[in-house]
């Protein structure tokens, strides 16, 4: 009787760790999941800090400074909460290429700068890097339950 107990206690440590192990895989799919959008907000707002900092003549001008500061607190505090989840080098590289692509882009829009075919073909490049980065992300699955899966 004893043995029978051991085991069914053992069977049910097993499935307890199993299932815990598996509540952590969707709870931090899930935080993954949702760090991702906040990031791409926190380039989008990056995108306006860098226009505001533009149209702010170094400073000078009172209402773009102030657009500025504001965008600039939200870029950070968006990206922070994303670098929660996301690791640091893969985010910061894409908030800066979301930024940096944006800012180009809208540049000509709002300000006398130009958007020649060669610039255009090297920010395809970073976008195309930033979409790579993305797809780097995907966490690696732990070996048994690669093993699980498998069977």
């Amino acid at each position: 009787m004893t043995t029978t107990a051991a085991s069914t206690s053992a069977t049910n440590a097993s499935t307890t760790s199993a299932t815990t192990a598996t509540t952590e895989n969707v709870t931090a799919r899930s935080a993954r999941a949702r760090a991702w959008p906040i990031l791409l907000l926190a380039g989008a707002f990056e995108i306006a800090y860098a226009l505001a900092v533009g149209g702010s003549e170094g400073f000078t001008v009172l209402s773009w400074s102030l657009i500025a500061v504001v965008f600039f607190l939200l870029t950070l505090f968006s990206l922070s909460l994303a670098l929660r989840t996301i690791d640091v080098g893969i985010g910061y590289a894409v908030w800066a290429g979301i930024g940096a692509v944006g800012a180009a882009l809208l540049g000509p829009v709002f300000f006398d700068e130009t958007l020649t075919p060669v610039k255009v073909l090297w920010l395809t490049l970073i976008i195309g890097g930033v979409v790579w980065l993305k797809l780097s992300d995907r966490p690696q699955q732990p070996q048994t339950e690669q093993s699980a899966h498998q069977q």
